[in-house]
């Protein structure tokens, strides 16, 4: 699948710096990747991510909820940047704005998302805090399908890694992210070459249905 126009075409949605959105787009720019970014787009025209690619040459503008809380509204403008790309998949790369069912149902089983805990624990919000609030001794990063309930849908991936005592909030995010930035593009690779699907609200993986995450650890080369 080294031809362009036999690869995958994904849009990731951001709103923050995009590190996730780097690591995607460098792997896509790989001679044997499966996948091609055909865009950026952010809920945020503040969002450095969106400086980012245009720096590496991809697509990317802001769609701007012009002050709207209404969701629905604010989707139907997404949906329509999303249609004029045509793409095969989305990824959400910390896209903070929480998705209606009726966007998500437009595109079932053809959208991913990483979280930043080994979920389901810890869904939602400052996860790192909470995670050393706790004084939990494993932490890690889940990537899933994208569901109507909030970091609910099945995941399909996930890495993990000890907390460290000496490790703050910050540190604790850095080795996190670290792990994202080499899980997300991997499972976002499985997805286009068909490995992983997503059926019925259920996934596969290599044509069995799958019963826990794939954990990162041993999969790097496989």
């Amino acid at each position: 699948m080294t031809a362009e126009r036999s690869r995958c075409s994904i849009v990731i949605l951001i709103s923050g710096r995009g590190s996730n959105m780097r690591a995607l787009i460098e792997h896509s720019r790989r001679t044997d990747s499966p996948f091609s970014v055909a865009a950026v787009l952010s809920d945020r025209s503040d969002a450095a991510g969106l400086r980012t690619a245009a720096a590496l040459g991809v697509p990317a503008r802001a769609i701007d909820a012009g002050g709207s809380a209404d969701r629905a509204a604010y989707d139907d403008l997404l949906a329509e940047a999303v249609a004029e790309v045509k793409p095969t998949l989305l990824v959400l790369a910390g896209f903070m704005r929480i998705l209606s069912p009726a966007f998500v149902q437009r595109y079932e089983g053809r959208i991913l998302n990483i979280h930043p805990s080994l979920l389901p624990q810890y869904p939602g919000l400052h996860t790192h805090r909470r995670i050393l609030a706790a004084g939990e001794k494993e932490h890690g990063a889940t990537v899933h399908y994208v569901t109507a309930e909030l970091d609910g849908g099945p995941p399909i991936m996930q890495a993990r890694l000890e907390v460290d005592p000496r490790d703050d909030e910050a540190k604790l995010a850095a080795r996190v992210q670290a792990l994202e930035h080499r899980m997300y593009p991997l499972a976002v690779r499985w997805h286009c070459e068909g490995r992983f699907r997503y059926v019925g609200g259920a996934v596969w993986f290599d044509s069995a249905p799958l019963a826990a995450p794939l954990q990162l650890s041993g999969l790097d080369s496989a």
